[in-house]
């Protein structure tokens, strides 16, 4: 079915491919060509989709989309240590109207998941997120939603969905699958203060560019508990990745610094889709191929994915208990990858049901400063949540 949605991915990107080391990239992703057979998806595949939409962009003029220079820049790279199934289903091109859009990438989405492999999605304006998180409307879960945007995009919604309040619609709109929402570096001078008191008071987790660059690991724990990741490419400091005008803030992540995010992002093992957006011809070359690494890192952290054991039995687990005034706090520390987690207390959980975040994400950190008899903002407000 997902065929009636994609067009093949272009002949010169295919011959670009053919091009390249014989070792490279280009000749081991299993392209869509045109008169070809549709590829395989196989279960663990990560599986590549361009979304040429971009008319819901508040700046839109009617620019043509295009990703084939990031693909070819893709086919480029070397594998790492790892043999990964590459798969590039082609386009999804924009369709009568952009809900028809949104309908298809939906569609694409939800049909890949299923199949137990993860879309990368290749992105016009970010408002396509919107359709990302409505994919799983289909598939029965709630979603954790990751958005690295200098913007929280929480603008009015009367006059429709835009790349600037597509969060608007995500958290207001039924039906509401959304369990948590973690924004990754967000610039203060481009949030109005009522966006930023929405989010404190809806309990959801905001990071500031500083905040974060100061300490890139912060970003595991957040993505190590996320369904979708989607990274907007303007929260990258324009010196690093555009051409002329268009990505205009000096601030911003750097190069390794998103990266990073990406490889964070693949190493989270509930991560289900991750997404590029506000990808242009504005683009610079250097930023082009910041794309293509960008996504190279996320194969890269899904190949590094480890299988923690099941914590019922509490087998490869070291458990402490922080007694406190309300209730003792349980910390699990993995035998395996040292990784951290606390429980979510009983109670709570009758509320919402919700097995799958039992446990949240955590680092030493978090236990170290729950021994000094504080409670770290991060589960102080995920047990407030629950209680809603």
């Amino acid at each position: 079915m997902i065929l009636d949605f994609l067009t093949p991915v272009a002949d010169s990107v295919i011959a670009h491919a053919k091009l390249q080391d014989k070792q490279s990239l280009g000749n081991s992703i299993s392209f869509y060509k045109e008169g070809g057979e549709f590829p395989e998806i196989e279960k663990g595949a990560l599986v590549l989709v361009g979304v040429l939409e971009n008319r819901n962009d508040i700046n839109y003029l009617g620019e043509q989309l295009s990703f084939d220079e990031t693909r070819k820049a893709l086919c480029e790279l070397f594998p790492g240590n790892w043999k990964m199934p590459i798969v590039d289903i082609g386009n999804i091109h924009p369709g009568e109207t952009v809900s028809d859009t949104y309908f298809a990438l939906k569609k694409v989405v939800a049909a890949v998941v299923k199949l137990g492999a993860i879309p990368i999605v290749l992105g016009g304006s970010h408002d396509l997120t919107y359709a990302m998180y409505r994919a799983y409307d289909d598939l029965d879960q709630m979603v954790s939603l990751v958005c690295i945007d200098a913007k929280f995009d929480l603008k009015d919604t009367s006059e429709g969905i835009k790349n600037n309040n597509y969060m608007n619609a995500v958290v207001v709109e039924e039906p509401n699958n959304l369990i948590n929402f973690s924004n990754i570096g967000f610039q203060t001078y481009y949030n109005a203060q009522e966006e930023i008191d929405l989010l404190e008071k809806l309990y959801f987790e905001t990071y500031r560019l500083g905040e974060i660059t100061n300490d890139i690991g912060l970003v595991e724990p957040i993505t190590r508990d996320a369904d979708v990741v989607s990274f907007d490419m303007t929260s990258i400091k324009a010196s690093e990745i555009a051409k002329g005008e268009g990505y205009r803030s000096p601030n911003g992540f750097d190069g390794k610094e998103a990266c990073a995010i990406a490889r964070y992002s693949g190493v989270s093992n509930t991560v289900s889709s991750f997404g590029l957006f506000e990808l242009n011809n504005k683009l610079s070359c250097s930023g082009v191929m910041l794309s293509a690494q960008m996504i190279w890192y996320f194969v890269e952290g899904v190949h590094c994915r480890i299988t923690e054991p099941s914590l019922s039995s509490e087998s490869g687990y070291k458990k402490y208990i922080v007694p406190s005034q309300d209730y003792d706090l349980v910390f699990y520390e993995s035998l395996i990858s040292k990784r951290w987690w606390v429980k979510l207390p009983d109670n709570e959980l009758e509320n919402n049901n919700i097995k799958k975040h039992s446990l949240l994400s955590c680092t030493q950190e978090d236990y170290l400063i729950a021994c000094d008899q504080q409670i770290p903002k991060r589960i102080f407000k995920a047990f407030r949540k629950n209680l809603i």
